[in-house]
């Protein structure tokens, strides 16, 4: 595909997106930007979902770790399944009992003020760096694919930064107006779109290999690439117990304890009809993580079988668009490419606007409704401009490793305090003293990173993605350090 074939579907692409905006643009109020109204059907909350946890990051990053990990990352999947439980089990009848906006409200009712902003800050931190992270992902590829074969202002290849604003600048025209009310359609859209490339893949790939029908099972069941579990060496990052447990605590945190996902479970009409939406979500997410693994096997094997060099996060993108596999795998990839792009960074550019308005300026409390419309447009372009200067940062700061490592690595050390203090909140009567939360959160991953770094020095063990676990545990103990009464 030439550069300008690719720009027309990225146009079109965006067209669809701005009429879906069109057509649900129709009140514009805060209580559309924050809850939809709270009029969301369950079944389309839960389809979008899908494409929101995926991300780029599964598109790209999932099968391009396969040559190195097998299918370990499964064993954090089977992981996600117990999370996703305890988060409608548990999470969802609070915030729907408490009818909360942001989830960080329960905080300053459970501890108080400093642990409210402290918990709410955490997320901001986490969200703005991992959808940094997602979105840095897919531009590198359509900067790889696209802008730096074409003229900007007579010379050869458009600037990274200015790929990235138009990016955002596209994000911010369909969302400005009422946020989460659109993005549970779009979403919808975009999740379609990832899973129909993902067909489109495996299909090309495999005739690519010669093998179709059970002969494409076979293949993966007899590779030695498609190892699961990994019982062996309990120090490595690979072991079972390690991914599984940690797994399950991924997805309280990044989804239980996370605004951007937690909000489009909140616009739900109801209670059931939220925690239909976990159950069935939770499923069909699984299987379509085995599928993208058993992809990223076939793209390896067609890899090595032809010579191809290309690895990790670049895997995928090479052997669809530069092997000559067909046209049509290329269109499909670059049609799951842009809307994993879209469905990771317009949801969270919605939910940081969102708990930045209410738990860090407190608009519901302390200005009118008209005021409170205008505060939030300053900060969604505000938090777009954020967005945009730590994806170009990334762009020299991240080497060579696989983003989906860096991203769970990262999580490990900033939702860990979430995690904490949720913990505390929920599971102990106790008290705390609320002006020493934020030291306590803010000690923790430094501790953390300490007993990481010295844990592989001195006994060659491997915390991996258990340093969620690992900070989180220090929470809650600095939690019970500054406890005061019990309630």
């Amino acid at each position: 595909m030439q550069p300008i074939h690719i720009i027309l579907l990225i146009g079109g692409y965006f067209g669809i997106l701005l009429l879906i905006s069109f057509l649900t643009n129709r009140g514009g109020s805060n209580a559309d930007f924050f809850k939809a109204g709270k009029q969301s059907p369950w079944y389309l909350v839960a389809f979008g979902m899908i494409g929101a946890s995926l991300s780029g990051v599964t598109f790209i990053s999932v099968p391009g770790n396969v040559a190195a990990d097998s299918f370990s990352y499964f064993q954090v999947v089977l992981g996600y399944t117990v999370g996703y439980a305890v988060i409608g089990l548990v999470l969802l009848p609070l915030y729907y009992r408490l009818n909360l906006t942001s989830i960080y409200s329960y905080l300053e009712g459970r501890f108080g003020v400093a642990s409210y902003k402290t918990g709410a800050s955490f997320f901001l931190l986490s969200r703005i760096v991992g959808a940094s992270f997602r979105l840095y992902l897919v531009a590198i590829v359509l900067q790889d694919l696209v802008f730096d074969k074409i003229m900007f202002f007579g010379q050869q290849g458009v600037p990274f930064w200015v790929t990235v604003t138009i990016t955002i600048l596209l994000i911010w025209l369909y969302t400005f107006k009422s946020g989460i009310k659109t993005i549970v359609w779009t979403d919808t859209l975009q999740t379609l779109f990832m899973l129909v490339a993902l067909g489109v893949g495996i299909y090309y790939v495999s005739e690519g290999l010669g093998i179709s029908g059970m002969g494409i099972i076979n293949t993966i069941a007899e590779s030695d690439m498609s190892q699961i579990f990994f019982f062996d060496d309990y120090k490595s990052g690979q072991y079972f117990f390690k991914q599984f447990i940690s797994g399950a605590f991924i997805a309280i945190v990044m989804t239980g304890l996370d605004q951007d996902m937690m909000q489009k479970n909140l616009t739900c009409r109801t209670l059931k009809d939220a925690q239909k939406n976990m159950f069935w979500f939770t499923i069909v997410l699984t299987i379509v993580n085995v599928i993208f693994l058993g992809l990223g096997l076939l793209l390896t094997l067609y890899a090595q079988q032809n010579g191809i060099d290309a690895t990790k996060d670049k895997l995928f993108s090479t052997i669809a668009v530069d092997s000559g596999l067909g046209i049509g795998l290329a269109v499909f990839f670059l049609l799951g490419l842009i809307a994993a792009a879209y469905s990771s960074a317009d949801s969270a550019l919605t939910s940081l606007t969102t708990s930045f308005s209410i738990d860090i300026l407190g608009i519901e409390k302390k200005h009118s409704p008209a005021n409170q419309i205008k505060i939030r447009k300053r900060v969604h372009i505000t938090m777009s401009l954020v967005l945009i200067l730590v994806i170009v940062f990334f762009n020299y700061a991240i080497g060579d490793t696989s983003v989906i490592v860096k991203l769970f690595t990262f999580a490990g050390y900033t939702y860990g305090p979430l995690l904490g203090l949720y913990a505390f909140g929920l599971f102990s009567k106790w008290n705390v003293a609320d002006k020493r939360v934020p030291l306590v959160a803010i000690a923790t991953p430094f501790v953390g990173y300490a007993i990481s770094y010295l844990s592989q020095v001195w006994f060659n063990f491997e915390f991996g993605f258990f340093i969620l676990i690992l900070n989180g545990f220090l929470t809650y103990v600095g939690l019970i350090l500054i406890r005061t009464q019990k309630n």
